[in-house]
Protein backbone atom coordinates (compact mmCIF):
# COMPACT_ATOMS: atom_id res chain seq x y z
CA UNK A 1 0.00 0.00 0.00
CA UNK A 2 1.67 3.57 -1.07
CA UNK A 3 1.53 6.03 1.49
CA UNK A 4 0.02 9.40 1.47
CA UNK A 5 3.47 11.23 0.57
CA UNK A 6 4.50 8.73 -2.40
CA UNK A 7 1.12 8.24 -3.79
CA UNK A 8 1.20 10.17 -7.09
CA UNK A 9 -2.35 11.43 -7.08
CA UNK A 10 -1.09 13.59 -4.13
CA UNK A 11 2.15 14.54 -6.59
CA UNK A 12 -1.38 15.71 -8.78
CA UNK A 13 -3.01 17.52 -6.20
CA UNK A 14 0.07 19.47 -4.87
CA UNK A 15 0.78 20.15 -8.64
CA UNK A 16 -2.63 21.06 -9.21
CA UNK A 17 -3.13 23.53 -6.03
CA UNK A 18 0.74 24.17 -6.85
CA UNK A 19 3.51 24.80 -4.06
CA UNK A 20 4.05 28.19 -1.67
CA UNK A 21 4.98 27.34 1.83
CA UNK A 22 4.98 27.43 5.91
CA UNK A 23 4.57 27.04 9.60
CA UNK A 24 3.04 27.30 13.65
CA UNK A 25 3.30 27.61 17.55
CA UNK A 26 1.82 26.73 21.22
CA UNK A 27 -1.09 28.13 23.95
CA UNK A 28 -0.92 31.88 24.55
CA UNK A 29 2.12 32.80 21.74
CA UNK A 30 -0.07 30.45 19.17
CA UNK A 31 -3.46 32.53 19.82
CA UNK A 32 -1.79 35.63 19.11
CA UNK A 33 -0.65 34.38 15.98
CA UNK A 34 -4.05 33.68 14.64
CA UNK A 35 -5.77 36.73 13.59
CA UNK A 36 -8.96 37.87 15.77
CA UNK A 37 -12.13 36.43 13.93
CA UNK A 38 -13.78 39.64 15.01
CA UNK A 39 -10.86 41.71 12.81
CA UNK A 40 -12.25 44.26 10.17
CA UNK A 41 -11.24 43.52 6.80
CA UNK A 42 -7.52 43.07 7.27
CA UNK A 43 -7.15 41.24 4.12
CA UNK A 44 -7.37 40.71 0.59
CA UNK A 45 -6.70 37.36 -2.13
CA UNK A 46 -4.90 40.09 -4.10
CA UNK A 47 -3.31 41.52 -1.27
CA UNK A 48 0.26 42.83 -3.08
CA UNK A 49 2.51 42.03 -0.12
CA UNK A 50 1.04 41.01 2.59
CA UNK A 51 1.25 37.10 3.61
CA UNK A 52 -1.69 35.22 5.40
CA UNK A 53 -1.81 31.84 6.24
CA UNK A 54 -4.21 29.33 6.80
CA UNK A 55 -2.54 26.34 8.17
CA UNK A 56 -4.61 23.87 7.69
CA UNK A 57 -4.91 19.84 9.38
CA UNK A 58 -6.28 17.18 6.71
CA UNK A 59 -8.26 14.44 7.92
CA UNK A 60 -9.92 14.79 10.96
CA UNK A 61 -12.03 11.82 11.87
CA UNK A 62 -9.47 9.16 10.35
CA UNK A 63 -8.48 7.71 13.54
CA UNK A 64 -8.80 8.51 16.97
CA UNK A 65 -5.09 9.33 17.20
CA UNK A 66 -5.37 11.39 14.34
CA UNK A 67 -8.23 13.51 16.04
CA UNK A 68 -6.12 13.40 19.34
CA UNK A 69 -3.64 15.21 16.97
CA UNK A 70 -5.50 17.83 15.40
CA UNK A 71 -7.07 18.55 18.56
CA UNK A 72 -3.97 19.66 19.83
CA UNK A 73 -2.49 21.62 17.23
CA UNK A 74 -6.34 23.32 16.92
CA UNK A 75 -5.43 24.22 20.98
CA UNK A 76 -1.80 24.23 21.55
CA UNK A 77 -0.43 25.00 18.23
CA UNK A 78 -0.93 27.46 15.51
CA UNK A 79 -3.33 25.46 13.25
CA UNK A 80 -6.57 27.34 12.66
CA UNK A 81 -8.63 25.00 10.47
CA UNK A 82 -9.33 21.35 10.00
CA UNK A 83 -11.16 18.96 7.22
CA UNK A 84 -13.17 15.97 8.60
CA UNK A 85 -13.13 12.31 6.56
CA UNK A 86 -17.13 11.77 6.90
CA UNK A 87 -17.13 8.51 6.30
CA UNK A 88 -14.46 7.21 8.49
CA UNK A 89 -15.36 5.12 12.00
CA UNK A 90 -14.04 8.17 14.26
CA UNK A 91 -15.73 11.20 12.66
CA UNK A 92 -18.01 11.11 15.56
CA UNK A 93 -15.57 11.67 17.93
CA UNK A 94 -14.68 15.08 15.87
CA UNK A 95 -18.13 16.07 15.20
CA UNK A 96 -18.35 16.04 18.81
CA UNK A 97 -15.53 18.12 19.59
CA UNK A 98 -16.58 20.45 16.65
CA UNK A 99 -20.20 21.15 18.34
CA UNK A 100 -18.47 21.52 21.90
CA UNK A 101 -15.75 23.93 20.03
CA UNK A 102 -18.19 26.02 17.59
CA UNK A 103 -15.44 28.99 17.82
CA UNK A 104 -12.83 26.61 15.27
CA UNK A 105 -12.69 26.14 11.88
CA UNK A 106 -13.81 23.18 10.16
CA UNK A 107 -14.22 21.80 6.55
CA UNK A 108 -15.43 18.48 4.92
CA UNK A 109 -12.69 16.43 3.44
CA UNK A 110 -14.79 15.06 0.20
CA UNK A 111 -13.62 11.47 0.66
CA UNK A 112 -13.99 9.35 -2.55
CA UNK A 113 -11.00 7.01 -1.30
CA UNK A 114 -10.85 4.10 1.46
CA UNK A 115 -7.09 3.80 0.98
CA UNK A 116 -5.24 1.93 3.23
CA UNK A 117 -4.65 -1.82 3.27
CA UNK A 118 -6.92 -3.43 6.68
CA UNK A 119 -8.29 -0.17 8.01
CA UNK A 120 -11.38 0.89 5.75
CA UNK A 121 -14.51 2.77 4.88
CA UNK A 122 -17.60 2.65 2.81
CA UNK A 123 -19.53 5.90 1.27
CA UNK A 124 -22.49 7.36 3.37
CA UNK A 125 -24.89 7.27 1.18
CA UNK A 126 -26.67 3.56 0.64
CA UNK A 127 -24.07 1.44 -1.80
CA UNK A 128 -27.26 0.68 -4.20
CA UNK A 129 -27.38 4.74 -4.83
CA UNK A 130 -23.78 4.78 -5.64
CA UNK A 131 -22.77 1.38 -6.86
CA UNK A 132 -19.85 3.04 -9.00
CA UNK A 133 -17.94 4.29 -6.38
CA UNK A 134 -17.40 0.90 -4.37
CA UNK A 135 -15.12 -2.20 -5.42
CA UNK A 136 -16.19 -5.60 -4.65
CA UNK A 137 -16.19 -5.42 -0.83
CA UNK A 138 -18.11 -1.87 -0.42
CA UNK A 139 -15.41 -0.13 0.24
CA UNK A 140 -14.98 2.95 -1.59
CA UNK A 141 -11.66 2.64 -4.17
CA UNK A 142 -8.54 2.00 -3.09
CA UNK A 143 -6.77 4.97 -5.23
CA UNK A 144 -7.35 7.60 -7.52
CA UNK A 145 -7.19 6.01 -10.68
CA UNK A 146 -9.56 3.47 -9.52
CA UNK A 147 -12.35 6.26 -8.86
CA UNK A 148 -11.49 8.18 -12.34
CA UNK A 149 -11.97 5.49 -14.13
CA UNK A 150 -15.94 3.29 -12.55
CA UNK A 151 -17.13 6.55 -10.44
CA UNK A 152 -20.13 8.29 -12.10
CA UNK A 153 -20.67 11.99 -11.77
CA UNK A 154 -24.17 11.37 -10.83
CA UNK A 155 -23.45 8.95 -8.14
CA UNK A 156 -20.42 10.97 -7.00
CA UNK A 157 -22.78 14.16 -6.41
CA UNK A 158 -25.19 11.66 -4.04
CA UNK A 159 -22.18 10.26 -2.21
CA UNK A 160 -21.11 14.23 -1.61
CA UNK A 161 -24.25 15.53 -0.82
CA UNK A 162 -24.46 12.74 1.85
CA UNK A 163 -21.60 13.70 3.63
CA UNK A 164 -22.33 17.36 4.12
CA UNK A 165 -25.52 16.64 5.16
CA UNK A 166 -24.59 14.06 7.74
CA UNK A 167 -21.91 16.64 9.31
CA UNK A 168 -24.67 19.00 9.30
CA UNK A 169 -27.21 16.93 11.26
CA UNK A 170 -24.17 15.85 13.56
CA UNK A 171 -24.08 19.72 14.35
CA UNK A 172 -20.91 20.73 12.83
CA UNK A 173 -20.27 24.22 11.77
CA UNK A 174 -18.52 24.30 8.14
CA UNK A 175 -16.30 26.56 7.01
CA UNK A 176 -15.70 24.97 3.63
CA UNK A 177 -14.63 21.87 1.75
CA UNK A 178 -11.84 20.36 -0.23
CA UNK A 179 -10.91 17.05 -1.53
CA UNK A 180 -8.99 13.96 -0.22
CA UNK A 181 -6.46 12.64 -2.03
CA UNK A 182 -7.63 15.07 -5.11
CA UNK A 183 -9.81 12.50 -6.29
CA UNK A 184 -12.21 15.51 -7.27
CA UNK A 185 -10.07 16.92 -9.82
CA UNK A 186 -8.78 13.49 -11.61
CA UNK A 187 -11.87 14.18 -14.46
CA UNK A 188 -13.49 17.20 -15.19
CA UNK A 189 -16.45 16.12 -14.32
CA UNK A 190 -15.88 15.52 -10.99
CA UNK A 191 -14.23 18.97 -10.81
CA UNK A 192 -17.56 20.57 -11.52
CA UNK A 193 -19.42 18.48 -9.33
CA UNK A 194 -16.97 20.02 -6.73
CA UNK A 195 -17.15 23.26 -6.91
CA UNK A 196 -21.08 23.37 -7.77
CA UNK A 197 -21.88 21.45 -4.66
CA UNK A 198 -19.84 24.53 -2.70
CA UNK A 199 -22.10 26.96 -4.43
CA UNK A 200 -25.21 24.57 -3.45
CA UNK A 201 -24.26 24.14 -0.25
CA UNK A 202 -22.95 27.92 0.01
CA UNK A 203 -19.50 26.48 0.93
CA UNK A 204 -16.40 28.15 -0.33
CA UNK A 205 -13.95 24.85 -1.47
CA UNK A 206 -10.22 24.38 -1.56
CA UNK A 207 -9.44 26.08 -4.96
CA UNK A 208 -6.25 27.88 -6.32
CA UNK A 209 -5.12 30.76 -8.99
CA UNK A 210 -2.21 29.86 -9.11
CA UNK A 211 -2.93 27.12 -11.65
CA UNK A 212 -1.34 28.13 -14.87
CA UNK A 213 -1.28 26.99 -18.11
CA UNK A 214 1.44 24.55 -17.57
CA UNK A 215 -0.57 23.03 -14.97
CA UNK A 216 -3.80 23.14 -17.24
CA UNK A 217 -1.65 21.27 -20.21
CA UNK A 218 -1.22 18.94 -17.58
CA UNK A 219 -4.47 18.53 -16.26
CA UNK A 220 -7.35 17.75 -18.35
CA UNK A 221 -9.74 18.83 -15.71
CA UNK A 222 -8.24 21.93 -15.00
CA UNK A 223 -7.74 22.83 -19.33
CA UNK A 224 -11.04 22.25 -19.49
CA UNK A 225 -12.83 23.45 -16.41
CA UNK A 226 -10.57 25.49 -14.29
CA UNK A 227 -11.04 28.81 -15.74
CA UNK A 228 -14.82 28.64 -15.90
CA UNK A 229 -15.06 27.37 -12.55
CA UNK A 230 -12.91 30.04 -10.90
CA UNK A 231 -15.28 32.91 -12.13
CA UNK A 232 -18.30 30.98 -11.02
CA UNK A 233 -16.34 31.11 -7.77
CA UNK A 234 -15.63 34.70 -8.40
CA UNK A 235 -19.39 35.23 -9.46
CA UNK A 236 -20.54 34.40 -5.41
CA UNK A 237 -17.49 36.24 -3.54
CA UNK A 238 -15.99 33.39 -2.90
CA UNK A 239 -12.45 32.81 -1.51
CA UNK A 240 -9.66 31.58 -3.67
CA UNK A 241 -6.39 30.66 -2.48
CA UNK A 242 -3.38 32.79 -4.53
CA UNK A 243 -1.38 29.14 -3.39
CA UNK A 244 -1.92 26.11 -1.74
CA UNK A 245 1.34 23.99 0.25
CA UNK A 246 1.80 20.87 1.23
CA UNK A 247 4.10 17.42 1.66
CA UNK A 248 7.24 19.00 2.66
CA UNK A 249 10.37 16.12 1.54
CA UNK A 250 13.21 14.84 4.49
CA UNK A 251 14.06 12.06 5.51
CA UNK A 252 14.09 12.62 9.50
CA UNK A 253 11.98 14.66 11.82
CA UNK A 254 14.89 16.84 11.53
CA UNK A 255 15.14 17.53 7.71
CA UNK A 256 11.17 17.67 7.75
CA UNK A 257 10.87 20.73 10.31
CA UNK A 258 14.03 22.19 8.47
CA UNK A 259 12.14 22.67 5.15
CA UNK A 260 8.96 23.70 6.56
CA UNK A 261 10.99 26.81 7.97
CA UNK A 262 13.13 27.10 5.09
CA UNK A 263 9.96 27.31 3.04
CA UNK A 264 8.41 29.75 5.81
CA UNK A 265 10.52 32.29 4.80
CA UNK A 266 10.18 32.47 0.86
CA UNK A 267 6.40 32.23 1.29
CA UNK A 268 4.51 34.00 -1.54
CA UNK A 269 2.27 37.30 -1.03
CA UNK A 270 -1.79 36.63 -0.88
CA UNK A 271 -3.13 33.62 0.84
CA UNK A 272 -1.50 30.85 0.89
CA UNK A 273 -3.16 26.84 2.46
CA UNK A 274 -0.58 25.18 3.85
CA UNK A 275 -2.04 21.51 4.31
CA UNK A 276 -0.37 19.02 6.83
CA UNK A 277 -1.81 15.66 8.62
CA UNK A 278 -1.43 15.63 12.61
CA UNK A 279 -2.00 12.56 14.72
CA UNK A 280 0.35 10.62 17.77
CA UNK A 281 2.16 8.11 16.38
CA UNK A 282 0.59 4.92 18.28
CA UNK A 283 0.25 1.42 17.61
CA UNK A 284 -3.43 2.46 16.18
CA UNK A 285 -1.60 4.58 13.89
CA UNK A 286 0.94 2.83 13.06
CA UNK A 287 -0.96 -0.32 12.13
CA UNK A 288 -3.11 2.18 9.92
CA UNK A 289 -0.11 4.15 7.94
CA UNK A 290 2.93 3.90 7.39
CA UNK A 291 2.79 7.62 7.65
CA UNK A 292 2.32 7.81 11.25
CA UNK A 293 5.71 9.01 12.18
CA UNK A 294 5.30 12.24 9.84
CA UNK A 295 1.97 13.04 11.19
CA UNK A 296 3.32 12.65 14.82
CA UNK A 297 5.92 15.07 13.12
CA UNK A 298 3.52 17.94 11.40
CA UNK A 299 1.80 18.05 15.28
CA UNK A 300 4.72 18.70 16.82
CA UNK A 301 5.86 21.05 14.38
CA UNK A 302 3.09 22.72 14.29
CA UNK A 303 2.63 23.27 18.11
CA UNK A 304 6.10 24.62 19.03
CA UNK A 305 6.06 27.91 20.56
CA UNK A 306 9.52 29.01 18.07
CA UNK A 307 7.41 27.99 14.92
CA UNK A 308 4.62 30.45 16.19
CA UNK A 309 7.12 33.43 16.78
CA UNK A 310 8.56 32.87 13.65
CA UNK A 311 5.39 33.42 11.93
CA UNK A 312 5.20 36.21 14.07
CA UNK A 313 8.59 37.64 13.38
CA UNK A 314 8.32 36.82 9.48
CA UNK A 315 4.93 39.36 9.23
CA UNK A 316 2.89 36.34 8.44
CA UNK A 317 -0.57 36.49 9.33
CA UNK A 318 -2.42 32.80 10.05
CA UNK A 319 -6.41 33.26 8.92
CA UNK A 320 -9.26 31.10 8.95
CA UNK A 321 -11.77 30.18 6.13
CA UNK A 322 -14.04 31.77 7.79
CA UNK A 323 -12.04 34.98 8.38
CA UNK A 324 -11.05 34.42 4.52
CA UNK A 325 -14.13 34.35 3.23
CA UNK A 326 -15.55 37.60 5.66
CA UNK A 327 -13.09 39.55 4.13
CA UNK A 328 -13.44 38.80 0.35
CA UNK A 329 -17.07 39.45 0.79
CA UNK A 330 -16.73 42.66 2.10
CA UNK A 331 -14.28 44.07 -0.56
Amino acid sequence: MINDYSRVVLLVVSSFFCVAWSVSGRAGESEQAVASSNSPALLSANAAEKRYLIIHADDAGMSHSVNLGTIDAMENGVVSSASIMVPCPWFSEFAKYCRENPEKDYGIHLTLNSEWSYYRWGPVAPRDQVPSLVDKEGYLWDNVRQVAENAKASEVAIELRAQVDKAKQFGVPLTHLDTHMGALISRPDLLEVYVKLGLEYDLPVLFSRDADGRMAREYPALAKKGEKLRKLLDDRKFPVLDHIAQFYGGDTHEERRENYLKSLRTLQPGVTELIIHCGYENDELRAVTNSASRRDGDRRIFSDPSVAALIRGLGIEVITWSQFRANVAAE
